[in-house]
This record gives structure tokens, sequence and C-alpha cells, in this order.
């Protein structure tokens, strides 16, 4: 029989209805509010079904075990390391619960809000993918224990308020988490082959060949977690150690060019000024800090 809390040692706050509501009319709180959220230890014979979906957006992460998730007719395995995304609003039906041999450990969530569409929108999930691989799962865990520390004091407006500016955290840092490549992967060999050689050039089927694949899936890979192509992200690593080294060192604008492999220092000038609108020599004028 699977059941929905009672777990030993479990966490768990409920906000009280009529204090969503009120929220929700709030200038801050109408954006997100936190309504649930709790953690569920070793949670044998957890599940949850909702033929007609939630209101809320829930967000669970699994710290340790497994599980699953069934949602918009696709059902897919939880591993330790991976968060959950469920859209609310949806009316979608979806089911979810610990695996029988090894039952997880979930830390967990539901938000409303204006703002949380967006938020979700840009963690890239969907009925089919809700699945979000964790890099930072002890960060995150950290932020719902935050949540839901400060939700087992009271449920004030004020409180609610903190609350909601914790959930977008959250969640931005599960969009985040969303175009991080995952370790090992031809994206982030890529990314890291770039990085160890901002002082150098590289061509487009040489990197691909050195990650193997093809250039246009490694195009790709790159377009998707940065919008832009492998060029731009190699030439956006150069400008950002450039910015550092005008920052922090006494070297010439020669010599800072020649350290990100731009030897022409009017060329270096030329493209730190595209990128940046002003010159090198301006951008160390600058007062910063």
């Amino acid at each position: 029989m699977e059941r929905a809390t009672g777990f030993v040692n479990q966490r768990l706050v409920v906000v009280p209805r009529p204090l969503i509501r009120e929220a929700l009319t709030r200038p801050i709180t109408r954006r997100l509010v936190v309504t649930d959220a709790g953690a569920f230890p070793v949670a044998k014979e957890h599940g949850r079904h909702r033929p007609e979906g939630a209101n809320e957006t829930i967000v669970i992460l699994c710290v340790a075990g497994a599980g699953w998730i069934e949602s918009g007719g696709f059902r897919v395995d939880v591993t330790k390391s991976t968060a959950v995304v469920l859209p609310g609003g949806t009316g979608l039906a979806h089911s979810y619960g610990a695996s029988i041999e090894d039952p997880w450990t979930i830390w967990w969530c539901h938000v409303l809000g204006s703002d949380v569409a967006e938020l979700i929108g840009e963690s890239g999930v969907s009925p089919e993918r809700p699945l979000i691989p964790l890099v930072a799962i002890d960060r995150l865990t950290a932020m719902l224990d935050e949540i839901i520390t400060a939700l087992e004091r009271d449920q004030s407006p004020a409180r609610l308020v903190a609350t909601a500016g914790m959930a977008w955290k959250l969640l931005a840092t599960l969009a985040v988490e969303r175009r991080l490549p995952e370790q090992g992967s031809p994206l982030q060999r890529a990314m890291k082959f770039l990085e160890d050689r901002v002082d150098g050039s590289i061509r487009l089927p040489d990197l691909a060949k050195v990650v193997g694949v093809s250039s246009s899936q490694l195009s790709k890979l790159f377009k998707e977690a940065t919008g832009g192509g492998v060029l731009a992200h190699h030439a956006a690593l150069k400008m950002a150690r450039a910015r550092l080294l005008l920052d922090t060192t006494d070297l010439t604008i020669a010599e800072v060019g020649r350290e990100i492999g731009l030897n022409d220092q009017f060329y270096f000038s030329r493209q730190f000024t595209r990128m940046h609108g002003v010159s090198p020599r301006a951008y160390r004028a600058e007062g910063k800090g």
C-alpha cells in the first residue's frame, strides 16, 4: 500500500490555504510563494497519484535511493542526484513513488505564482522529460532545508516573502543545472579543452575529433548550452581572461593580448571593444568595486 506521508524522521510543512490565497494578492508573493515543503528519508512505500495533476508546480530532489515518475503518459526512473519538476496547472495526470528495492530519500516543495512558469520554462522540463541531472545536489538540498526551517517557525507574510526569495533561487539554480554539461560528456570535455587553451586557437572539426562527435553535433550541443557556437564560446573565455588580467595585473595591453593568443595588439583591442563597448585601456581605467 503506497502512502503519502508518515515516514520516520520526516519533515513536513503545509501553509494554510487561506494564507496562500492572501499571499497571491500581495506584490511579491503573488509572483512566487511556497505552499508546501518537506523531506522524506528512506520513504518506503511512498507514492502519490494525481489523475488531474496539481495546481502547484512540484519540485522533488532525490538525494539517495531511487524512485519513478509517470507524467503525461511517460514513465521514467529517478535515481540519486536527480531533480523531478512537474509544472502545475497543466491538468496532466501524474504519479510518482519510491523504488520497492531501494526507497528514495527526497526533499521537495510545491510553489505557485506568476513567475513560476517562466522559471520552469528555463529549466527545459516537459512531461516526457521531467528530470534534471544535478551537479550541485548538496547546495540545492541546503536551499530546501532553509525553506523548510523558515516555514517551520511560522507562515507570516514576512516569512512567505523570505521563502519566496529562497524558492526563486532554487528554481533559477535548477534552470542553470539543466544547461550544465554532464561530467565526461562530449560537451563537458570540449568546454574543458577550450578553457585549458585560452591562449590558443582550434578549428571546429579538430575539436569535434578530440571529443569524438561530428562538427554539426558539437555545434548543436554548444548552441543548446550557451546560445552560441564553439568559436563564440572560446572568444568569450578569452575575453573573460583578458578582463581578469586588466583588472589584476600591470601587464601592457599588448601583453594581455598575447596571454590570450591574440598577438596583434590592434586586433585584440578591436575584438575587446566590439564585445565590451570600450577599449581595453578604457576598461582598465573604469572605477570598479
